[in-house]
């Protein structure tokens, strides 16, 4: 523990003189983890756990606090994500290492983003701080960028002049995929966690994940990550160290599209899965757009139903498109979770090969229901109504789902 505290201390106060240090350490995987990562990373879950339970936030009505359950259940997802949110990060650091004129090395990418999080980590503490905490946060949050950008040139062997773009293109890429993947994950699952890898079995004393495993899914995403990453490397060689639009986008797609560049549904034709009216409310107004961004497209049409009587309902359907390898990764992990408490309930399910995801609250008359249709488009109701059936009901009776399933598997690649 003394090692770890001396670490943490040298990296926030010396980072200039201790990334040298570190950059020339022999280190695994498995010992990043257990020495430095697993300890650290729990920091901000302690913090905000303690704040929202038992010190409580104060407003102008009075002190608000979460159950046990409730802020045990986000300590933990914050936690778990938090840890794969590291080892993501380590590997786009890996993968744009050669963009700009790194060295490729799995450990030292890992070493890059564990101390370089430090700031971060620490400065979570700061949720236990009024009022202050979220600015304290915030600057914990800045300066592990800044302890990035004098890591880079040590561990990842990048020219010290380079290192700036690098520590940007690595921020950008990682606040991308880490918003698709929260906004994908709150979608589907709510509350729910993810369930551990499965399915892995050994032979000629090596791991193999069994075919259809959560593994076997990970690891051939993990290949396709490999080979965007030679791609953004041979386009960089061929360009003067600069990657070409197309060679960053098709890295951005196996990272969040599982290896896929797929377009997203034109707005006029996702729009056009908005009925006129749903479960007999007409329709009073409605909205669509598309999105795209380093190479990965998203759409989403929403729209509200309601009458004189203040009954209302609101039906969102998104297209994931080019970032459906998320919802690839929530299929994978196989979610299933329920909650009940007096007067309502929560669980994610899976139903004729569709993930759910369903909240009633019985005393308000009112809930949500969540499907996901051909591990891509993500359609929700909530709203008033007498039950949970009575919103699926109206979710099947107003949305062509066959339609959509039909669209996605005629949907043509683009080439390239």
């Amino acid at each position: 523990m003394s090692n770890l505290v001396t670490r943490a201390q040298n990296i926030l106060l010396a980072p200039r003189t201790e990334w040298p240090v570190i950059a020339t350490e022999p280190e695994t995987t498995s010992g990043l983890y257990t020495k430095y990562i697993l300890i650290l990373a729990a920091l901000g879950p302690l913090a905000l756990f303690l704040k929202s339970t038992l010190i409580g936030t104060a407003t102008f009505v009075g002190t608000f606090r979460v159950s046990i359950g409730m802020g045990l259940t986000w300590a933990v997802l914050a936690y778990v994500s938090t840890l794969v949110a590291i080892y993501l990060w380590s590997l786009i650091i890996n993968a744009l290492a050669p963009t700009f004129g790194g060295q490729k090395d799995s450990v030292q990418a890992l070493k890059t983003a564990a101390y370089s999080a430090t700031g971060a980590w620490v400065g979570g503490l700061g949720y236990l701080i009024p009022w202050l905490g979220g600015l304290i946060a915030f600057v914990g949050a800045v300066y592990s960028i800044y302890l990035l950008y004098l890591g880079l040139p040590q561990t990842m062997k990048s020219p010290a002049e380079r290192a700036g773009g690098y520590t940007a293109v690595t921020i950008i890429v990682a606040i991308i995929v880490s918003w698709i993947l929260w906004s994908i994950i709150g979608a589907i699952v709510g509350r729910g966690m993810w369930s551990a890898y499965e399915g892995a079995a050994v032979s000629d004393g090596s791991t193999v994940f069994e075919k259809g495993s959560t593994g076997a899914a990970i690891e051939d995403w993990a290949k396709k990550m490999e080979d965007a990453g030679k791609k953004l490397e041979d386009s960089a060689d061929r360009n003067a160290g600069v990657p070409s639009s197309a060679a960053v986008g098709s890295f951005v797609g196996a990272l969040v599209g599982g290896g896929e560049s797929v377009p997203a549904l034109p707005v006029d034709q996702i729009k056009a899965y908005l009925p006129e009216t749903l479960a007999g409310l007409p329709r009073t107004g409605m909205s669509a757009e598309r999105n795209a961004a380093l190479g990965f497209e998203v759409s989403e049409a929403s729209a509200d139903y309601g009458n004189g009587d203040g009954r209302r309902l609101r039906l969102e359907i998104n297209d994931t498109g080019g970032a459906r390898g998320l919802l690839a990764f929530a299929s994978w992990a196989n979610v299933e979770e329920e909650r009940q408490w007096d007067g309502g309930f929560e669980r994610s399910y899976r139903a004729d090969g569709r993930m759910v995801h369903e909240r009633w609250d019985a005393n308000a008359k009112s809930g949500e229901y969540t499907l996901i249709v051909a591990n891509r488009f993500v359609l929700e109701i909530d709203g008033g109504a007498a039950s949970m059936d009575e919103l699926k009901s109206a979710l099947a009776a107003g949305v062509d789902v066959a339609g959509l399933e039909a669209a996605a598997a005629a949907q043509p690649k683009p080439p390239g």
